[in-house]
């Protein structure tokens, strides 16, 4: 493992998706899950979040489009959280699930858009 990649992404990780919740999934993880704990850390957020090639902000809007063609209910709303970290705004979010409804199907952009609502109430977001 490339410790400084690691770092690097430790910290993007921990600023997207919260501080709380990441050091949870690191604490919790056991010798089975830790290596895709590491390799998550490293690679996904070390190695490309930390690329000057997209801003934050958009990274994020290809992350909900992305997740919710791959029909992934628990990183969307993950995602979603991180989007709004990363400024993404609501109506953003709303445009994202429209173009997935037509590209990705309706049945994924319902989903989405459901958590989506979830999430904002939980975060007060009207």
């Amino acid at each position: 493992m490339d410790q400084d990649r690691y770092d690097r992404g430790l910290a993007v990780r921990r600023e997207v998706l919260g501080a709380e919740h990441v050091d949870r999934s690191i604490q919790g993880a056991d010798d089975f899950t830790r290596p895709l704990q590491e390799y998550v850390t490293e690679s996904a957020w070390g190695a490309i979040w930390t690329r000057p090639g997209l801003p934050r902000h958009t990274r994020s809007l290809l992350n909900l489009a992305m997740l919710t063609a791959l029909n992934r209910p628990h990183e969307i709303k993950l995602h979603i959280n991180g989007a709004l970290n990363n400024g993404v705004t609501k109506d953003e979010i709303m445009e994202v699930f429209l173009q997935t409804a037509v590209y990705c199907g309706v049945p994924a952009s319902i989903d989405s858009f459901r958590i989506a609502r979830d999430v904002f109430k939980e975060r007060g977001i009207d």
